[in-house]
């Protein structure tokens, strides 16, 4: 699977991209082994343009606005629950947040508000499918895959206030 390394203000995101699109992406990390700018497969010109798409879309979120351009996003190892979720995510704008509940709600599954949460635990490409936009009930943090500090960031990057400032 081609990779790029995604340089960022905040660190080197991992972006892993399949024959249909950004598949993964992960978070900068002090353990991180460093991964190529490009592999060798970017050389196609629609892996660069999508490697170009992900650097853009990333550097306006970590600035707090709304990507005016995404890659194509590969969802194809998430179940139909998690990605009607994923989706569901890109709804939110910046600076607003929705809670597990009211996602589940608007999904037509009002009681599976615990099911949302693990679903936005196993998103693929955290910050692009802005999971860090959901709340637990109360407006409590809830959790986050790469930690809530980053939540935290992302979440006052964008303007959103809350009870976790």
């Amino acid at each position: 699977m081609p990779t790029a390394s995604i340089k960022t203000a905040e660190g080197a995101f991992t972006a892993f991209f399949s024959e249909d699109g950004l598949a993964r992406l992960e978070f900068p990390s002090n353990h991180q082994s460093e991964t190529p700018e490009q592999s060798a497969a970017s050389r196609t010109p629609h892996l660069r343009r999508w490697i170009d798409q992900t650097r853009k879309a990333l550097q306006q979120v970590l600035a707090g606005s709304k990507p005016t351009v995404l890659p194509p996003f590969d969802l194809a190892e998430g179940t139909e629950f998690q990605k009607a979720v994923w989706l569901r995510l890109c709804t939110i704008p910046p600076g607003q947040t929705r809670t597990y509940g009211q996602l589940a709600t608007a999904l037509h599954r009002p009681k599976a508000a615990r099911a949302v949460g693990q679903a936005c635990g196993a998103n693929p490409i955290p910050v692009l499918i802005p999971c860090h936009r959901v709340l637990a009930a109360g407006g409590a943090l809830g959790g986050f895959s790469s930690g809530l500090d980053w939540k935290r960031k992302l979440l006052a990057r964008e303007g959103a206030a809350g009870q976790w400032e």
